[in-house]
């Protein structure tokens, strides 16, 4: 017998979102097979008769209409379609698309998340303001993840004061001179350490206002629908992942307390006199500077042929100025080939034959996934061999009642990017009809000078064989700029040479990782040359320097010689 997709009104194509049953199967009269999701309701296909499921005629994410063949049951006579199971949840209201596990624990919920970083905490809370039972699991003692306890906040605090530092050096040369700096390594520690608190007991005072259950420690997987905390278990209708990802390392390193991660590094246990970066990405950078800023000597070492892989190198250029007369030493297509523990120091051997001295070692290589530590094997979820989980659209796993997101589903591994996954998944297992599908991921360093872009690069363009139109206004030119010191800042617009769209966008300067956020929006809302060079912006700001851009672009750029202009 063939198992047919029963009436379903007038929906066509409607997705199978989860297959329930596998091949050799024995089920019963009334066995939920397939689920089903319009852009209304998810619904439970039921098996018409009992047998044995001989083949599955679907796979996940097929599209089938009324009377599409669905499941083959073997010693069953005839094929019809299938009465339709319970009455389908309506999507405003909280539906779990597959079926409630064989037995409930004490501790149960209708959605669980596992981490309680930006991304885990933002789907907890949306789905508790849909109207979810939900259970937030954190390994930690305080919420927020990598992020909030040793991540992008207490970066941010220390980079700030960089900045300060900075700008009194400057100030000296337009006749304001301020004393060499003090630090108070302690309080500044204590400082730092206070704003991650006050950050940390929010969440934890609106989980509680919410009425989000959390279970503090390490979460495993041990049935699709049950997860592990120690002796308790948990059982839930759907979950969202939101492990996150930790720092990576290198093999064969010493194991020194004098060589640290991004994480022992914002620990600030001291000022060291020479310090060695291993990694010339964002994160890396933002350390260098912060360590620079307060007295230690820098050298960077980068494997690729230049800072910030990823970035256009016309971004970076006034980034790489600067710390060329500030650090010792950038090293660049350079390998770490060895790192030596000693009483007097850490002794670093490079592939271009140097060998150093340094107080302490940062590495700053990248992150990896958490997702092999979980037991989402026992949970049906695949998983690739790094670590990362495939999701769709809906940041669904193959295991449709499961989503994940953040860190754990791949690059780019961004606070903001997990955030507006963790609240689509949550209102896709709440049952709404949403997607995460952005134009734009913005990236931001918070050097000094900042860089930051979104959508394509022109490297990406090259790369891809896409024609672009380039407008880079310089900040040269902007006279808010000149009174900021960030005269060789820029802002860059590439658009669509036909239909004039914005593509993509950068610039490097102070507050560059504000000002993407105007150009990101622009992305998202599909605006032209015109549509961003007609807003008007205020004088004098950096924010001039976006419109500007376009108006090189579109041909009507006054505050610079224009090149489109009609000469008499």
């Amino acid at each position: 017998m063939d198992v047919l997709v029963p009436d379903i009104g007038d929906f066509t194509d409607v997705p199978v979102i989860e297959i329930l049953v596998e091949v050799g199967q024995e089920v019963a009269e009334e066995d939920p097979l397939v689920v089903l999701e319009s852009d209304k309701a998810t619904m439970e296909v039921p098996s018409p008769a009992a047998g044995k499921v001989g083949d599955l005629l679907v796979k996940v994410g097929d599209k089938v209409s009324e009377g599409s063949p669905l499941v083959r049951i073997d010693g069953a006579d005839g094929a019809k379609p299938a009465a339709a199971a319970a009455e389908p949840a309506a999507a405003e209201e909280p539906a779990a698309p597959a079926p409630e596990p064989a037995a409930k624990s004490d501790n149960h919920a209708q959605l669980l998340v596992l981490g309680s970083g930006v991304g885990g905490y933002t789907a907890a809370f949306r789905a508790a303001d849909l109207g979810m039972d939900v259970v937030l699991v954190e390994r930690d003692e305080r919420l927020g993840g990598v992020c909030l306890n040793v991540g992008c906040i207490p970066s941010k605090a220390l980079l700030h004061v960089a900045k300060i530092i900075a700008e009194a050096q400057l100030a000296a040369e337009h006749g304001v001179r301020f004393g060499d700096p003090e630090i108070d390594v302690d309080k500044l520690r204590g400082w730092k350490d206070d704003i991650v608190g006050k950050l940390t007991g929010g969440l934890a005072q609106m989980a509680k206002g919410r009425k989000v259950r959390v279970v503090n420690g390490e979460g495993r997987f041990t049935g699709p629908n049950a997860l592990a905390v120690g002796d308790e278990t948990i059982t839930f209708d759907n979950a969202v992942v939101a492990a996150g990802s930790q720092a990576a390392t290198l093999p064969g390193l010493p194991d020194d307390p004098r060589i640290a991660d991004s994480t022992g590094a914002l620990e600030l246990p001291e000022i060291p006199g020479r310090l060695l970066v291993i990694g010339g990405g964002i994160i890396g950078l933002e350390m260098a500077a912060v360590y620079d800023a307060l007295g230690a000597k820098v050298t960077v070492v980068e494997l690729l042929d230049q800072l910030m892989p990823g970035c256009d190198p016309d971004l970076v250029k006034p980034l790489r100025k600067r710390i060329d007369e500030r650090y010792e030493a950038i090293h660049l297509s350079t390998k770490v080939e060895k790192v030596e523990a000693a009483d007097d120091g850490l002794r670093a051997t490079l592939s271009n034959g140097e060998t150093q001295t340094f107080d302490r070692v940062l590495v700053a290589v990248g992150r990896r996934p958490n997702g092999a530590a979980i037991g989402l094997d026992a949970a049906g979820v695949k998983a690739d061999e790094r670590g990362f989980v495939p999701v769709d659209d809906q940041m669904r796993t193959n295991v449709a009642h499961i989503c994940a997101i953040g860190d754990i589903v791949g690059e780019p591994m961004l606070a903001h990017k997990a955030a507006h996954q963790g609240k689509v998944a949550a209102e896709v297992l709440a049952g709404h009809d949403v997607a995460f599908e952005p134009r734009g991921i913005p990236n931001v360093a918070y050097t000094e000078p900042e860089v930051a872009w979104v959508g394509l690069t022109e490297t990406q363009a090259a790369e891809q064989g896409i024609e672009v139109e380039k407008a880079v206004f310089p900040w040269s030119a902007s006279g808010r700029a000149l009174s900021l010191d960030g005269s060789t800042g820029l802002t860059k617009l590439l658009f669509d040479p036909t239909t004039r769209r914005l593509l993509g966008a950068g610039a490097v300067g102070p507050s560059a990782g504000d000002l993407i956020a105007e150009p990101t929006f622009a992305l998202e809302m599909g605006a032209d040359a015109e549509d961003i060079g007609l807003t008007i912006h205020p004088h004098p700001t950096l924010s001039e320097t976006i419109a500007f851009a376009a108006d090189i672009a579109g041909g009507t750029i006054t505050d610079l010689p224009n090149k489109k202009a009609t000469r008499r």
